[in-house]
């Protein structure tokens, strides 16, 4: 493999991927050349052209610029949901080059520095989101590779050469976390999900388990006080369990409302640091903020800093996101793709706005995760009013014969469910003016926020 210090190039296959572009951005921050492949425009890939970072949207083998073609200066490095076929990814094997996955290069990019691991089935983008906020807003100060553009910061990316802290999210999917070396770790739950490469509930939970036993010696696992989880630690490696809904090593109490954001008091070991204000909205928020915190706290952050700078959080683009709040519609897009994830939302939501007419819109990621949860996908978006179901978004996945969105659909019973393509959605939302509407999923709904943000001011106009 080549050495670090060799390293003169590197060619990203699915460089538009929110991890994948993190990393591009640290080479490419350190004057290393970056280019690289993903297969359509987005946001994403527009932000890095901008930063100067050629991308090309076709595999063909003749598009990898000639500068790329030394396998002594060149890193190439590749997200684990592209295919294996992938023409450029066969090549770069095929000539020798050093081909590493992205959790391979940020185990890597971590090894020297106090790595801090966010993992869980789901708030771990969040989580990492606000960890890597109170430690900017701090003296400790950390470099971040973020699973979302954070708002604050306008990036998904975040350099401190004086730091000593890397705060990261640690994916659990193709097992990427167990290549990680954390220093301290949370993990903020173990709700299965990638059953197409685990095969069953237990060998996902093991896998959580395992990357437990990466805690270095004498570090530290932050821990949902709702699991239970027999973890298998290293030496000297001290358990702090969070929560916002019963008592805890951290623990949310006092919680309420005040102008539209929640208030409440957090209960350490030591101390209590009252009157935290949050920044975003959403009762999930306040857990993944009481998380965040535990992490900063044992890790220097002062009390006082966490008192002035979690207001000051702004959130993520996806989390929870609002678009319109009018008096008569509010707008919500959410991340949301695991039937818990679902359910947090909605009921965040249906906390906020106890009165109103929840319409949801909800786009499934994968066939594999479709057929695997159904049943439990029904059950979370039966929370809703009404419920528009988009087709099945596939990424790296072929279809799966008798598994579409229809699955989903049949075993909700209790509200209206319309089926329709992304197409049709404009003419759909004419039926009724929902007066709370919530687009979620992680495929490419996100590109039709703005049209659907469009059509329900329009409906709002003709009022």
């Amino acid at each position: 493999m080549i050495e670090q210090e060799k390293i003169e190039r590197v060619w990203f296959i699915g460089i538009g991927g929110i991890g994948m572009s993190a990393i591009a951005r640290y080479f490419h921050m350190k004057g290393i050349l970056v280019a690289g492949y993903d297969r359509t425009p987005s946001v994403v890939t527009e932000a890095l052209e901008q930063e100067g970072v050629s991308v090309v949207f076709n595999d063909a083998c003749e598009l990898i610029d000639e500068v790329f073609r030394d396998a002594s200066t060149t890193l190439v490095v590749y997200t684990p949901a592209v295919e294996h076929s992938q023409k450029q990814l066969v090549w770069f094997r095929e000539n020798g080059f050093s081909v590493l996955k992205r959790a391979e290069v940020l185990g890597l990019i971590t090894r020297e520095s106090k790595a801090i691991c966010i993992a869980g089935t789901h708030g771990k983008t969040t989580i990492s989101t606000i960890t890597t906020h109170l430690f900017r807003q701090s003296r400790q100060g950390c470099t971040a590779f973020l699973g979302g553009i954070s708002k604050n910061y306008a990036t998904n990316f975040l350099w401190d050469g004086n730091s000593p802290f890397t705060v990261l999210e640690a994916d659990e999917f193709d097992r990427s976390f167990l290549r990680l070396n954390p220093a301290s770790a949370l993990v903020s739950a173990v709700d299965p999900d990638h059953l197409d490469i685990y095969g069953d509930r237990e060998s996902f939970r093991q896998a959580f388990i395992d990357f437990g036993r990466k805690i270095c010696k004498n570090g530290c696992l932050v821990v949902n006080a709702a699991l239970t989880v027999d973890w298998q630690l290293a030496e000297g490696v001290k358990v702090y369990t969070y929560s916002a809904a019963q008592k805890a090593d951290f623990y949310a109490t006092d919680i309420r409302m005040e102008d539209g954001y929640y208030v409440f008091t957090l209960v350490t070991p030591e101390d209590k640091i009252e009157n935290l204000k949050m920044g975003v909205p959403g009762l999930l928020n306040v857990e993944n903020a009481v998380g965040a915190a535990a992490l900063a706290l044992i890790n220097g952050v002062l009390p006082d800093e966490i008192q002035e700078a979690l207001p000051l959080f702004s959130g993520i683009a996806r989390r929870f996101e609002t678009h319109i709040n009018t008096g008569d519609l509010i707008y919500i897009d959410d991340y949301a793709h695991h039937p818990e994830e679902i359910r947090a939302t909605v009921n965040s939501v249906r906390a906020m706005y106890p009165n109103h007419r929840i319409t949801g819109i909800f786009q499934p990621h994968l066939y594999s995760r479709t057929k695997d949860f159904a049943k439990e996908f029904a059950v979370a978006l039966e929370l809703l009013d009404e419920l528009f179901l988009l087709d099945i978004y596939p990424a790296r996945e072929l279809p799966v014969a008798g598994v579409d969105s229809a699955l989903i659909g049949s075993d909700v019973r209790r509200i209206p469910v319309h089926l329709c393509s992304k197409e049709l959605l404009p003419e759909m939302l004419s039926l009724q003016l929902p007066q709370v509407f919530l687009s979620m999923g992680a495929g490419d709904i996100d590109r039709e926020v703005a049209a659907i943000k469009k059509r329900l001011m329009s409906l709002i106009n003709k009022m």
